[in-house]
C-alpha cells in the first residue's frame, strides 16, 4: 500500500479478535482417497488433466441459444405478470413437442465466455458429485470447507495476483462480507468498544455500485462502524474534494470495475494516483471484469496494470466461469478477519463440492482458451462498427427514456428471436430506461449483424444514448 496504516489497522484487528479467541479458522476437509489426491495436486498445479480446446464447438452455441414456451412467449408479448408457473412434462424439448417452443437467440446473459456449456467443466461436476454427492453440508467454519474450496481459492489468488483468497456462497454474499469485515475495524479498535465518530470507518461508494455493495455499506452503517460518502459515477474530481474534506483516519473507496447497467469501466488509473495521494484501501467489485478482461483474464486491474493497487478484489463465478459462486481476492490478514466477521459468510452454507470442482475447471480453461477472450472482444468492435454506437464493453446499454419505449423494443426483439431485456426502475432510475445488450465469445458475427438489424428496426442509434454518467447518489 501507499500508506501501510491500513495493514497496521487490520493485523491489529486480527489480534483482538485472537485475544478474546473469536478468530474463526477454516479447516478443509478431505474428500479424497490417497490416489485422488495425488490427481488434485497435479491439476493445481497444470490443470494437465482438463481438456481444453483451440475454437468454438457445437455445445458453445447452448450458451447463447434459448427456448421458451409458447405460452410463456405470448405473456411475455403482453406483458402479463408471470411467477413462472408452466406445467412441463417429461422433456420439454423432445421430438414432437418442439412446435411448442420458440427459439431465442440470448444477448442478455452474462456467461460472457460461453464457459456455463463447457463439457470439461460439466465433467468435473459430473465426477464430483458421481463420488460425493454434494459434499458436507454446513457452513464453511463447521464442515463445508474442503481441499476442494482450498484448491479453487489458491487458483483464484494466483489469477490476481493476491496472497490469498476466501470463496463465498455468492457474488452478493462476497460484497456483504467484504464491507461489514471492514467496518468491523472500527469496533474492534475503538478504545470503548463503540466507535467515535473519528475512529469509523469512512467510505467513499461510487453512485453506481452494484446493489450489495450498497447493502454491505448499510448493514455496516447500522452498526455504527462506517459513515458514507457517495461521489459522482466516475467522477474523480469529486472524489479528491471529498477525500480532501474528510478528517477520518480510515478511508475505503468502493467501486465496480466494469458497471453492470452501463458497460463502463470505473477510472483504475485515477483512482490509483488518488490512492497513493490520499492512502485509502482501494475494494473493486470485479464481477463483470474477471476472465473476460487482461491478456490472462485477470480482471479490469489486470487490463489497467494496477493490480498491485487494488487492497480488495471482489469476483464471481457465475458470470464469465459459467458457474455459481463468489469471492474476495485478499492478503491472509484480511481473508482471516472477513471469515471471522463476514456475517453473509459466517451464517451461509458454503457452496457444494462439485460446484468448487467446476469452478476450479472454469479458472483452468478460462485461462488456457484464450481465444475467447479474443472472441468477445471482437463481437465488441463489431458492433461499435456495425452500429456507430461508441461502446467501450461487452455490456451494451442502450438507454431510450421512459418506461414503456424499452418494453416496445423489448417486444419487438423478442418477436424476432433476440431475448434482450428492459431494464426499468429500480434498477435504473426514472427516464433511464434501457436496452440492455450483452455479448459473448459464443456469439458469431451473423449473430451481432442479424441483432444490429432488429436493433435499427426499434430505435435510432443517432438518438440512443450509451452511457448516462450523471445519476444521483443511491446511498
Amino acid at each position: 500500500m501507499a500508506d501501510n496504516s491500513w495493514d497496521k489497522c487490520v493485523e491489529e484487528a486480527v489480534n483482538v479478535l485472537e485475544s478474546r479467541q473469536v478468530l474463526r479458522s477454516l479447516r478443509p476437509i478431505c474428500m479424497s482417497s490417497q490416489k485422488d489426491e495425488g490427481t488434485m495436486r497435479s491439476r493445481g498445479n497444470q490443470g494437465d488433466e482438463y481438456e481444453v480446446f483451440d475454437g468454438m464447438r457445437q455445445w458453445d452455441r447452448t450458451s447463447v441459444e434459448v427456448s421458451v414456451s409458447i405460452p410463456t412467449f405470448h405473456k411475455w408479448l403482453h406483458d402479463e405478470p408471470s411467477n413462472g408457473e408452466e406445467d412441463f412434462s417429461g422433456d420439454a424439448l423432445s421430438e414432437g413437442r418442439k412446435e411448442r417452443f420458440k427459439k431465442l437467440l440470448l444477448f442478455s446473459g452474462n456467461d460472457y465466455l460461453g464457459l456455463s456449456s463447457h463439457p470439461t467443466i460439466a465433467n468435473a461436476a459430473a465426477s464430483a458429485v458421481q463420488e460425493y454427492g454434494m459434499g458436507p453440508k454446513g457452513s464453511a467454519l463447521i464442515c463445508g470447507y474442503t481441499t476442494y474450496h482450498r484448491l479453487l481459492e489458491s487458483s483464484l489468488a494466483e489469477l490476481k495476483k493476491k496472497e490469498d483468497c476466501l470463496v463465498c456462497p455468492t457474488g452478493f454474499a462476497a460484497n456483504m462480507a467484504a464491507m461489514v469485515a471492514i467496518g468491523s475495524v472500527a469496533s474492534l479498535l475503538a478504545a470503548s468498544g463503540k466507535p467515535l465518530m473519528n475512529e469509523k470507518v469512512a467510505i467513499f461508494s461510487d453512485a453506481l455500485n452494484h446493489a450489495s455493495i450498497i447493502d454491505g455499506i448499510r448493514l455496516a452503517e447500522r452498526q455504527g462502524n462506517v459513515d458514507v460518502f457517495v461521489y459522482r459515477h466516475c467522477d474523480m474530481y469529486h472524489l479528491n474534494s471529498l477525500l480532501s474534506s474528510c478528517k477520518m483516519k480510515r478511508k475505503v473507496v468502493v467501486t465496480d470495475s466494469l458497471f453492470s447497467m452501463d458497460g463502463d469501466f470505473a477510472p483504475m488509473e485515477e483512482l490509483s494516483e488518488l490512492r497513493k495521494k490520499h492512502g485509502f484501501l482501494l475494494v473493486i467489485d470485479d464481477a463483470h471484469g474477471t476472465f473476460v478482461c487482461g491478456e490472462n483474464g485477470g480482471g479490469v486491474a489486470e487490463q489497467f496494470n494496477c493490480e498491485a493497487d487494488v487492497d480488495l478484489c471482489v469476483g464471481t463465478l457465475s458470470k464469465a466461469a459459467g458457474c455459481h459462486g463468489g469471492f474476495i481476492a485478499c492478503s491472509k490478514k484480511w481473508k482471516q478477519l472477513i471469515q471471522s466477521r463476514g456475517r453473509s459468510f459466517i451464517f451461509s452454507t458454503a457452496i457444494p463440492v462439485p460446484m468448487a470442482a467446476a469452478a476450479y475447471a472454469a479458472v483452468v480453461v478460462a485461462r488456457k482458451e484464450g481465444w475467447r477472450r479474443k472472441a468477445i472482444w471482437e463481437r465488441v468492435k463489431e458492433f461499435e462498427a456495425l452500429s456507430g454506437v461508441q461502446i467501450s464493453s461487452p455490456i451494451i446499454s442502450l438507454v431510450v427514456g421512459n418506461q414503456e419505449k424499452a418494453l416496445q423494443g423489448s417486444r419487438y426483439l423478442l418477436k424476432s428471436g433476440f431475448h434482450v431485456m428492459a431494464i426499468r426502475p429500480p434498477t435504473v432510475p426514472p427516464n433511464s430506461c434501457r436496452l440492455r445488450v450483452t455479448l459473448s465469445a459464443t456469439h458469431t458475427t451473423e449473430d451481432v449483424k442479424k441483432l444490429i438489424t432488429a436493433l435499427s428496426s426499434c430505435l435510432d442509434f443517432r438518438n440512443t444514448s450509451h452511457i448516462l454518467s450523471s445519476l444521483s447518489p443511491k446511498l
